[in-house]
């Protein structure tokens, strides 16, 4: 680093510097995020955008006395680079600095939680709980990048135009609007008057006074009042906002740093609940990001900082086999709709939109609606396939329930980022499905050991006639096919058999989709440790909910059934296996692996799983121990 960045320790230093210096300081933070960020991996374009958006925040309010809430949580960048923290040496790793807030970097950092639209909720909380403190200081909800587009955003605007006594700033960071920017003295100047706490006096005394003189005053008001709106609506899109009645002011050129303080300067004047929107461009300073109409430097893995070529092409193979098989579907079956909530080609359903525009679509942040809407969708005769992330099916969970498994339409939900996704921090592990979805009646999960099976899944899915289906894969690339050895029943295969079958142990390992490999590895392990007294089988259950019956059955002559799952224990896949098991008399000792109930700290996935006992050693470790006393 060099320049104006090595002079920002703090954000008081930003208040030191000339506009000049400030504009100097924008450009080295956009060379310091491209040159860390192709290194590390994580969200580049939307932390290009807000640059000088967010040092117009610092300099405008004080971090430490006013509150600062992101939504999403992913456009922090600049804000920690602000907030002294310039070291990203193993940013996103368990030594390094989180992807998202963390309240445990900073006292800046408020909502860690990384699912979008939830800011204005908090923000009204937060100022609400100042107000009856006494607090006067400030809260700011900054939101954009999609965030907008869910329910919640508007539950909660909806809720803060009922409170007009809080101090609470809604920045609204617009990417995505196709008019420009208002600009000139015309426009600063109704700014200002509007926002001016004297100007809403003014506005009070002539309704009052006017509106006492009898049917000429109200007219004379409502021409007046008529004439604001007109001159207003010329000038500047109102829109929404103000018909909520909340104040707005803008938009304002979210890259010109000078006209943000200007306009949160005069908003803040306001001392009400009040929009600033500001007008920025996604990956700003950056020309392959500028370039890219396709929003693909949203979130990146590792690239080449000059060309924006990926380092590592395959990361997203799993993803890939999806999108292959779904477009292969909807070439012979015009009922396939696909169903993405802002995330379309990272769930992969850029390639049926290209062949099928028509037949893909996205609904916004807002994987409630996703669901309902996909429930209406199978009821009016189509196939739809909604596709998001795991972790997001958190926020859709009474639609899948109510609305598509209690009506048991032929929705088939497809989970990408299952299990342990490790560098996308505590709320983005996909480690809560299996448990989440094992309490709805007539549901069906697949947990795809390869790409194959994925395929086979889908083929599965989208051919049923009742619903719902779900069908969950880890992030990252595909392994090799792993063939069966034979079949126990309809879905269930066994993938290894070795140790002698006359032994006097049996151990049977049931093993989860993307953890199939390392309990394989495990299982030879064990073979040679106890060499003549043990006969080691891995099985896989392509469908794992509900339990087949037949895998159960299979399942009598074992003396120790151990599952490996990469969900929670709590509910999870070995839960309802064991008690599948018990009700079937079923005599075999059970030790389930999988993950407890804790919220994941940031690391790779294979050092998580490796805590988790989840990678090959530790299985042979809690195998071992299980069978001391049994072998002598």
């Amino acid at each position: 680093m060099t320049g104006q960045l090595d002079r920002v320790n703090s954000p008081e230093d930003l208040r030191k510097m000339t506009s000049l210096e400030l504009e100097e300081l924008a450009g080295e933070i956009r060379e310091f995020l491209v040159e860390n960020v192709s290194r590390s991996g994580g969200h580049l374009g939307p932390n290009l955008g807000v640059v000088e958006l967010t040092i117009a925040l610092h300099r405008v309010f004080k971090v430490g006395h006013d509150d600062i809430v992101f939504d999403t949580g992913h456009q922090s960048y600049v804000h920690k680079i602000l907030t002294g923290r310039k070291d990203f040496q193993g940013f996103r790793t368990a030594e390094g600095l989180s992807g998202y807030p963390s309240r445990a970097e900073s006292p800046y950092d408020i909502v860690e939680n990384s699912h979008a639209s939830t800011a204005l909720a908090w923000a009204h909380g937060i100022a609400t709980a100042k107000k009856l403190r006494g607090d006067r200081s400030w809260t700011v909800a900054v939101i954009g990048d999609g965030a907008l587009t869910g329910g919640l955003a508007w539950e909660a605007l909806n809720n803060i135009s009922e409170r007009n006594d809080v101090r609470l700033m809604i920045v609204v960071n617009d990417n995505g609007r196709s008019y420009a920017p208002t600009i000139g003295g015309l426009a600063h100047h109704l700014d200002a008057l509007r926002t001016n706490p004297a100007y809403e006096k003014t506005l009070s005394w002539g309704k009052r006074h006017l509106q006492s003189k009898g049917r000429p005053g109200e007219f004379a008001y409502d021409l007046l009042h008529g004439m604001k709106r007109g001159l207003q609506d010329m000038v500047m899109p109102r829109g929404i906002f103000t018909d909520l009645g909340i104040k707005y002011t803008g938009p304002v050129d979210g890259h010109d740093i000078v006209a943000l303080e200007f306009a949160l300067t005069r908003a803040r004047e306001f001392g009400a609940p009040v929009i600033v929107h500001t007008i920025t461009e996604k990956g700003r300073g950056y020309r392959p990001a500028e370039e890219n109409v396709s929003d693909l430097f949203h979130s990146i893995g590792r690239i080449n900082p000059e060309t924006g070529l990926p380092i590592v092409p395959s990361r997203f193979g799993w993803t890939s086999a999806f999108a292959e098989e779904i477009a292969l579907l909807a070439d012979q079956d015009r009922r396939i709709v696909g169903i993405t909530a802002a995330m379309l080609e990272p769930v992969g359903l850029k390639l049926l939109q290209d062949r099928y525009p028509e037949r893909v679509i996205d609904v916004g942040i807002a994987e409630a609606d996703a669901l309902t809407m996909a429930a209406g969708l199978a009821h009016g005769g189509m196939r739809p396939v909604v596709a998001l992330y795991s972790t997001f099916l958190n926020r859709g969970f009474d639609q899948l329930l109510m609305d598509v498994a209690l009506h048991r339409e032929p929705v088939t939900v497809m989970l990408d980022r299952a299990g342990v996704t490790g560098s996308d921090g505590a709320s983005h592990n996909g480690m809560w499905d299996i448990s989440v979805c094992a309490i709805v009646p007539g549901l069906h999960l697949a947990a795809p050991r390869d790409g194959e099976r994925l395929r086979e899944a889908l083929r599965d899915a989208v051919g049923r006639d009742h619903g719902p289906n779900v069908i969950r894969y880890p992030k990252g690339s595909l392994p090799e096919p792993i063939v069966a050895l034979r079949e126990v029943c309809e879905g269930v295969d066994v993938l290894l058999d070795s140790g002698e079958p006359d032994a006097p142990v049996r151990v049977i390992f049931v093993a989860v989709g993307a953890l199939v490999p390392q309990t394989m590895e495990a299982a030879r392990s064990l073979t040679g440790w106890a060499a003549g007294r043990l006969r080691v089988e891995v099985l896989n259950p392509t469908w794992i909910l509900p339990v087949p019956s037949g895998l159960i059955d299979y399942l009598r002559s074992a003396n120790l059934v151990v599952t490996v799952e990469d969900g929670l224990l709590d509910g999870g896949f070995g839960t309802q296996l064991r008690v599948a098991a018990d009700s079937e008399g079923i005599s075999a000792d059970f030790a389930a692996l999988g993950l407890h109930k804790v919220f994941l700290t940031t690391d790779s996935r294979d050092r998580i799983l490796a805590r988790s006992h989840l990678d090959a050693a530790g299985i042979v470790n809690v195998v071992q121990q299980r069978l001391c006393d049994r072998l002598g």
